[in-house]
């Protein structure tokens, strides 16, 4: 893990800080450990009324009880995340493109996601940084779908609030909360920017 934290600690300090939507990555676990850790932050996320999403793996989400998943465009569709998660669960779609989002909108999603807003190392990918005015035309695509609209990819705390003010309904983060060495007060400063 980077910065040296554990994943599940690193879920407690966001929770801490009081993060209350959670996205749970781990490409690199294998499925028995995957779930391991999705259940670990599922139970810790539930005294803090907190929801958990589980990337990619609607299986794993379902037996973790997790409160959704989160899927790419290569991933399981929305309708088969929900045959597999569940009708109930919170199906949330990336994507990349004008032509994505348009899609995406139209699929059995409580979101879509937007990236990169800005240039990130977080995350591998072959989509260019679409910026803040990529992110107003997804957040009107958006918006006439009446579906919350979440904006990913290299946003800090010193451009989260530029984001939220293109039309993005939330910001997803990554790196920036483990920036400072202390990703509680990180979390605690974005809710104070944000608010």
């Amino acid at each position: 893990m980077r910065a040296g934290w554990s994943p599940i600690d690193v879920a407690r300090a966001f929770l801490s800080g009081g993060v209350r939507l959670l996205q749970i990555r781990a490409k690199a676990l294998s499925s028995g450990a995957f779930l391991d850790l999705a259940s670990a932050v599922v139970e810790a996320a539930r005294s803090g009324g907190a929801a958990v999403i589980v990337n990619d793996r609607a299986d794993i989400a379902r037996l973790a009880s997790a409160h959704g998943v989160h899927v790419r465009q290569d991933d399981l569709s929305p309708r088969d995340v929900r045959a597999v998660a569940g009708p109930d669960v919170i199906v949330g779609l990336s994507t990349h493109t004008t032509e994505q989002m348009r899609a995406a909108v139209a699929e059995p999603v409580d979101y879509a996601a937007i990236g990169p807003v800005f240039a990130t190392t977080t995350k591998a990918t072959t989509y260019d940084a679409i910026g803040l005015d990529g992110v107003r035309a997804a957040a009107a695509t958006a918006r006439s779908a009446e579906k919350p609209l979440v904006a990913i990819g290299g946003i800090t705390l010193e451009t989260a609030p530029g984001v939220i003010a293109a039309g993005a309904s939330s910001v997803a983060i990554i790196g920036d909360l483990l920036s400072t060495g202390d990703p509680e007060r990180r979390v605690r400063e974005y809710l104070r920017t944000l608010a």
